[in-house]
């Protein structure tokens, strides 16, 4: 018996880590992109495999938010070297691409929302070549295995949501110079309701073609074509984007922007993401006071990360751009003698009420950027049984991007993302239109590592400029207040406008508003939602997390079949 007893528990001992080791994660936005996921690690994937998969069928289920016609940013943790690395999938500006490309014929800049329906707001997409790169660098499975979740929902058909019926209602008037998408979503001449069975047979041919060819069934031919021809034959702002311009399209392996934060280390995207290097500096500027013993209730905590956010986003808005193009500096920015100097900015008791930008190491002289409005992106992250990290965001900018439709999926209208004004107070703008130029991009996937050197968190989330805070305040609930990931996402947005500072509109963020005066302002409850998706690792078990505010979810796999 005892020998008996002494084998059962060493068996016990042997399965434990192995489980822990075999369990993979995946939590994005939609619960059918969150089962791609898990499906593909449950076939023995990996975290990139698994994040293909899901960009192919969130191309087809959020449509408003993301997909192959838009961009994104992975980061990504390889479990085998340690090493972390990220691929910038940006969109960049077409050939026939100059900075008066957003001027009216009196020089001035056309309004936001005129020029994003059609073709002038469209860059080339990015995704399928990221997701090439990123099966090629750490892949496991088959390619052609990575799109058949996306097919069978193509073919089969998946229904509408809530989310997706809203938008399609708000815009039917703008979607009369749109038949390519009516044709998709509308039903009887009027959009699709909620729990309609939407199929995509173009869509599901054009992944057949692409799982068997590669990405250059995108990038050229017949797909290649029918992006040209969208982009020119469109109602709204007609405009040129070459087979040419397709064809020499590359996704671009960067290096990683890494930090530390008391602790930990903290590592995001680079240029021409301003992601990074503002989480990163808001992070530098609080850390010199101890968040976790004032908490997440205390006034002061969201009076100082208020304060270290509007200085942070004046350095973004001064610093930021396409480091390709304009010297950007990284280093400087996150300069721990400078972020010092920046907090010394910071009264504990009042608002400075006035935030600008300073001067970090190694900067050139820079003229601040214009505000850029953005709306339809998401977020989403994989962990497999290796511990394999993938935290990507995806966008296609705006709702449904430029509205324009090529084989079922939408084109971005990411160029609306450079300033519209060529010139900024006499000097060009560093964000301006420019052939080949990647917009700057507030997208901030981060991956987080503790004292341990092992990975602890990976977080991202969508809603334009405010995602840079929506990843800050889950990062300071987690690290500094030691919420779950799920208590941490569900804490209150913050972000500023001409109102002041604005927090969110619910229960917690009103009773931090009512808690404001002492600092000489207030903070204005308004919406501000967002999209937030993580996985946390808590001893050796991962959990996934997703944003109470959405329809989001969160998948956890074990062990993959064997044989």
């Amino acid at each position: 018996m005892t020998k008996r007893l002494l084998a059962v528990i060493t068996l016990f001992a042997i399965a434990i880590p192995s489980l822990a080791i075999a369990q993979g994660v995946t939590s994005s936005a939609d619960p059918r992109a969150t089962e791609a996921g898990r499906e593909i690690l449950h076939l023995g994937g990996t975290a990139a495999d698994a994040a293909v998969a899901m960009v192919a069928v969130l191309t087809l289920v959020e449509p408003q938010s993301s997909g192959v016609g838009g961009g994104g940013f992975l980061v990504y943790h390889d479990a085998a070297s340690g090493n972390i690395g990220t691929i910038d999938g940006r969109e960049t500006a077409p050939a026939s691409a100059t900075p008066d490309r957003f001027l009216g014929p009196d020089g001035k800049p056309r309004g936001y929302a005129n020029v994003i329906p059609g073709g002038l707001s469209v860059g080339v997409p990015g995704n399928v070549r990221l997701m090439e790169m990123a099966h090629k660098k750490w892949g496991k499975l088959e390619w052609k295995a990575l799109f058949q979740p996306a097919i069978k929902l193509a073919e089969e058909g998946y229904e509408v949501t809530p989310a997706l019926y809203n938008f399609l209602d708000r815009y039917q008037d703008l979607w009369k110079d749109f038949p390519a998408a009516r044709a998709i979503y509308y039903v009887g001449g009027k959009p699709a309701p909620v729990g309609t069975r939407i199929k995509n047979p173009a869509y599901a041919a054009l992944l057949r073609d692409i799982a068997v060819r590669g990405p250059d069934a995108f990038y050229s031919g017949a797909n290649a074509r029918a992006i040209g021809d969208a982009v020119a034959k469109s109602v709204r702002n007609p405009a040129v984007l070459t087979t040419k311009d397709l064809a020499g399209y590359q996704a671009k392996d960067r290096p990683a922007v890494c930090t530390t934060y008391r602790v930990y280390k903290v590592c995001g995207m680079g240029p021409p993401s301003s992601g990074a290097t503002t989480v990163f500096g808001i992070l530098g500027m609080i850390e010199g006071w101890d968040m976790k013993a004032m908490g997440k209730d205390n006034p002061m905590s969201w009076h100082l990360i208020a304060e270290a956010m509007q200085l942070a986003y004046a350095d973004r808005a001064k610093y930021l751009g396409d480091g390709d193009f304009i010297d950007v500096p990284v280093k400087g920015l996150l300069d721990k003698t400078y972020l010092a100097e920046r907090r010394q900015l910071i009264s504990p008791f009042r608002a400075a009420g006035h935030y600008e930008a300073g001067t970090p190491p190694g900067a050139q002289p820079r003229t601040p950027s214009a505000p850029i409005a953005e709306g339809g992106t998401t977020h989403f992250v994989a962990v497999d049984g290796a511990g394999n990290v993938a935290s990507m965001t995806s966008t296609v900018e705006s709702i449904f991007g430029s509205h324009l439709n090529a084989n079922g999926y939408f084109l971005n209208n990411e160029l609306t993302d450079f300033d519209h004004s060529p010139v900024q107070d006499g000097a060009p703008a560093a964000n301006r239109v420019e052939a080949g130029k990647r917009p700057l991009s507030s997208m901030s996937p981060t991956i987080v590592y503790g004292p341990d050197g092992r990975v602890v968190l990976a977080v991202g989330s969508a809603g334009g400029k405010r995602i840079i805070m929506h990843v800050t305040k889950t990062l300071i609930g987690v690290l500094d207040w030691g919420l779950s990931a799920e208590e941490a996402i569900a804490l209150p947005n913050l972000f500023f406008g001409q109102q002041g500072v604005l927090i969110e509109d619910d229960e917690a963020g009103k009773a931090i508003a009512t808690k404001m005066q002492p600092f000489d302002y207030s903070f204005t409850p308004t919406d501000l939602g967002s999209k937030l998706n993580a996985a946390q690792r808590v001893g050796t078990i991962w959990h996934g997390a997703a944003d109470p505010r959405g329809p989001g979810t969160s998948s956890v796999d074990g062990a993959p079949p064997q044989g």
